[in-house]
């Protein structure tokens, strides 16, 4: 599920004055908490972007939704809205969506199954739970398209099926990228790796060391590198220079591990589009308002969401 998202929550203008100064090198590794946020009726944990945090490699935001009882009373609809300048990546570990989307695709996910969404100069999109009743928990991430595609055309992809392995102490799922030998069929317009990780036990797992790391958990809690555990509600960052991960499970476990080079340039986020200036955001936010057809228009049911008002 890709948003819409409260605005404020997703304004990272590192030129504003409000921003604060510019993050000095990277620790090796930091633990910081993920903000908690609401999306359509459905609690999530917000673990990027982060005030001077705002990517890892290409990756600029990622919300850990639910667990989140879906029914009758409680479904979690997201109407028409756009994006811009971004891939959306979803993957469940719970439950069903649907995705509509202004290209004419409908799709229902489920666990194991990947939605990748890439909105170029832009695309619109809904997510609804139509009167499918459950639990459902997963994670919504971004991913920066860089400048070589982010004024390209909009696509979407869906995958049944993604490469596992089976490494010591866990199984892996690619989900973006390569990892432990094999390569998700998914798209990457930078060098970057997503990875749902199921622990069964302690386990070390090697990495790119050019990469800058990130690791959200789902479910349980792990140590990576220290004594202290961590669980859901934590982002753990590595900078580059990491060549293996450790990774101390406290019994059962799930995780994401997020990667890549870090990315180009500095982005600006504002509402559900990613851009490098202010003038881009106004031009999409006037786009999209005024019904201009830059976006589309998915064949939903549910109503369109207009653009907030920019803040500067």
């Amino acid at each position: 599920m890709s948003g819409p998202v409260r605005a404020t929550d997703v304004w990272r203008d590192p030129t504003h004055p409000e921003a604060g100064p510019p993050p000095g090198p990277p620790p090796e590794l930091a633990v910081t908490p993920s903000r908690t946020a609401d999306v359509g009726g459905m609690p999530v944990r917000r673990a990027l972007p982060q005030r001077g945090r705002r990517t890892v490699g290409a990756w600029c935001f990622a919300d850990h939704m639910g667990p989140h009882d879906v029914g009758p009373d409680a479904s979690v609809d997201i109407g028409p809205h756009p994006h811009c300048g971004l891939h959306t990546v979803t993957w469940l570990t719970e439950g069903r969506l649907l995705h509509r989307d202004s290209l004419g695709s409908e799709q229902p996910i489920r666990p194991g199954q990947l939605n990748l969404m890439t909105a170029g100069r832009g695309v619109s999109h809904s997510e609804e739970s139509l009167d499918w009743s459950g639990r459902l928990q997963g994670i919504q991430l971004w991913v920066a398209q860089p400048e070589a595609t982010r004024h390209g055309p909009a696509a979407f992809e869906h995958h049944d099926t993604l490469p596992q392995v089976e490494l010591d102490g866990a199984t892996a799922t690619v989900l973006v990228g390569a990892f432990g030998g094999v390569r998700s069929p998914a798209r990457a317009d930078t060098e970057l790796v997503g990875v749902d990780l199921v622990l069964r036990g302690p386990t070390t797992h090697a990495l790119d060391p050019s990469f800058e790391h990130a690791l959200v958990v789902i479910e349980g809690a792990v140590q990576v590198g220290g004594p202290d555990p961590v669980g859901p509600g934590h982002l753990v960052y590595l900078a580059p220079g990491h060549d293996e991960l450790p990774l101390a499970p406290m019994g059962p476990t799930r995780l994401l591990v997020l990667g890549g080079v870090p990315f180009e340039s500095p982005i600006l986020m504002w509402w559900n589009f990613v851009a490098r200036t202010r003038e881009e955001v106004d031009e999409a936010t006037r786009e999209w308002n005024a019904g201009s057809d830059r976006f589309g228009d998915p064949d939903s049911p549910l109503p369109r969401i207009p653009a907030p008002a920019t803040p500067w």
